[in-house]
């Protein structure tokens, strides 16, 4: 008998992602354990280095990219995701990966312009490119834009060298990625790893912002999940935003958000409160278990600490929507994984 993680109904009811199996108390493989694909779920995957939370976003993800109905869209900050696009056991894996990526300007509301920007809005500067960003569509009109107030020289300067700022990051551009182009079938791999924090987290706030807007408005037909792998990283920065809007805000519109973290002591508490699947693998350190207690559901008998697996690939999952606790075995991927680390008897010298 399979399970499905998410949902009250069985696996005939709708879409579903193969996860793994059952993790018996000799450590042999039980009965198949799926996850939900057919409504929106908030998922955080967690673990220290080594034991699997990547493998088990591209577990996930390449369920999705075999899913009609849902457009998924990882963000890469490791460049460990393009192997997706590689020859796959059993069924496609249909990907697309995007090495160079680029927003578009209009991709981020006023608001996030600020803040990405570190401006304060009620500023001079802020209010200039508040007022740039909501009637520009590329970085040299939001520029020509603020050219053209009449505001004191200063605040002129100040908004245009820090607009200036964002083009050199070279990760806006009036023909970037909309969320049409995300919002197909197939997976859209988006590899951030050649960008610093602030440009990385640009890119992920334009996505995620883009995504919403775009379900919300209803403009594409398919329910976006958003992949985001060393979550940490991004909720310290601009991307946090749209990250908790999709956390507190997507279920309604279908916009589902899985984060990975080794240190889900780093995210913020409503990014472990508001998942309502929780997959953890081995974690270690005191901070990181007492953020994953502060949440531990009622119906939690024991503490998640004395759950928590020993060995890579084993996970304990909480399921919030059926209110259970499973010990489970990832499954193996049918593509291979971009995540191992290399070592130094691999290496052949001369």
């Amino acid at each position: 008998m399979s399970f499905v993680l998410g949902r009250e109904a069985g696996i005939e009811t709708g879409p579903v992602g193969n996860l793994g199996s059952y993790r018996a108390l000799d450590g042999s493989e039980g009965a198949p354990l799926h996850i939900d694909l057919d409504g929106s779920h908030a998922v955080l995957v967690v673990g220290k280095r080594g034991y699997g939370k990547s493998y088990t976003l591209g577990v996930i993800a390449e369920s999705l990219a075999r899913t009609a109905g849902v457009a998924p869209v990882v963000i890469d900050p490791m460049g460990v995701f393009g192997t997706l696009a590689e020859a796959a056991d059993g069924a496609p894996v249909p990907t697309t990966v995007v090495d160079e990526p680029t927003v578009t300007p209009g991709s981020l509301d006023p608001k996030s312009w600020c803040a990405l920007l570190g401006l304060a809005p009620e500023s001079g500067a802020g209010g200039l490119v508040w007022q740039a960003a909501g009637e520009s569509g590329s970085l040299a009109e939001m520029c020509a834009h603020v050219e053209a107030t009449d505001a004191p020289r200063v605040d002129k300067r100040a908004a245009t060298n820090h607009i200036m700022l964002a083009e050199s990051w070279g990760v806006f551009d009036a023909d970037g990625m909309t969320a049409a182009d995300l919002g197909q079938g197939e997976i859209t791999v988006v590899d951030v790893s050649g960008l610093d924090d602030a440009p990385m987290n640009a890119v992920a706030r334009g996505i995620g912002e883009a995504l919403y807007r775009a379900r919300v408005d209803r403009d594409i037909p398919r329910l976006p999940w958003l992949l985001v792998d060393e979550a940490h990283t991004f909720f310290d920065g601009v991307a946090r935003s749209a990250l908790e809007t999709i956390l507190t805000r997507g279920r309604a519109p279908g916009v589902s958000l899985v984060t990975a973290t080794q240190r889900p002591s780093a995210v913020p508490e409503v990014a472990v409160s508001q998942s309502d699947i929780l997959v953890s693998h081995r974690l270690t350190a005191e901070a990181d278990l007492e953020a994953l207690a502060a949440a531990r559901p009622t119906y939690m008998q024991s503490s998640l600490s004395e759950r928590l697996p020993t060995e890579p690939g084993e996970v304990v999952i909480v399921d919030d929507a059926t209110e259970t606790v499973h010990a489970a075995q990832i499954r193996r991927r049918a593509t291979l994984h971009g995540g191992d680390s290399p070592s130094a008897s691999d290496v052949s010298v001369e």
